[in-house]
């Protein structure tokens, strides 16, 4: 029996692809599990229900290394379970060198297993790669004033006194944006709670 597993990181990005390219190589649709969700652990629904599917001699098809996942030990792990363990086929369609199918002698394994290694090192190093230069992004933006998170939630009770300074001229708009620390919409929203409370007269 031939699975297929696709995996994207996010619920935003599309799968198509990988799915395409795995039908192409014979997959049934209903043989393929997808998962959205980051690959930097196994802990996905989707993948454990396929290592639940998967058989002696079954061969599971992904279009790349690093759509079964990103963690470097894991990924070996994972391979020995499902080619050791379970004794199924792997089949990675972008690197054709990774296909247990073929190389069954003991050169074509090692070479494999040194490819294997190789490309798992290179999809962990890009993760920490991606995590790095996200950190860098953010900290460069809340240095330049930009703030993440949801934004504050003003409560116009707690500004009364200012809001009586405003309306008696003693402040500005301006000022009075400035002490609350809320631009003009969410101000003249609170003044017209506070209106309506009859809290200003």
């Amino acid at each position: 029996m031939k699975y297929g597993y696709a995996r994207v990181s996010t619920r935003e990005q599309k799968e198509d692809r990988q799915i395409i390219a795995i039908e192409n190589y014979g997959v049934k649709a209903n043989n393929i599990y997808v998962d959205k969700q980051s690959g930097k652990d196994f802990e996905r629904v989707s993948y454990k229900r396929l290592l639940r599917s998967l058989k002696k001699g079954d061969v599971l098809v992904v279009k790349s290394i690093d759509r079964l996942g990103r963690n470097y030990r894991e990924i070996i792990r994972q391979w020995q379970y499902i080619t050791q363990e379970i004794e199924a086929d792997i089949v990675v369609l972008d690197m054709k060198i990774l296909d247990t199918t073929q190389h069954k002698d003991l050169i074509g394994t090692l070479i494999s297993d040194i490819v294997l290694q190789l490309l798992s090192y290179v999809a962990e190093n890009e993760r920490i790669n991606i995590r790095q230069r996200q950190a860098e992004g953010i900290a460069a933006a809340k240095a330049n004033g930009i703030k993440f998170g949801r934004p504050k939630k003003y409560i116009a009770e707690e500004y009364i006194e200012t809001f009586v300074k405003y309306k008696n001229k003693e402040l500005s708009n301006e000022q009075a944006r400035s002490i609350i620390g809320c631009g003009k919409n969410t101000f003249y929203r609170m003044l017209d709670e506070l209106k309506m409370k009859g809290c200003l007269c």
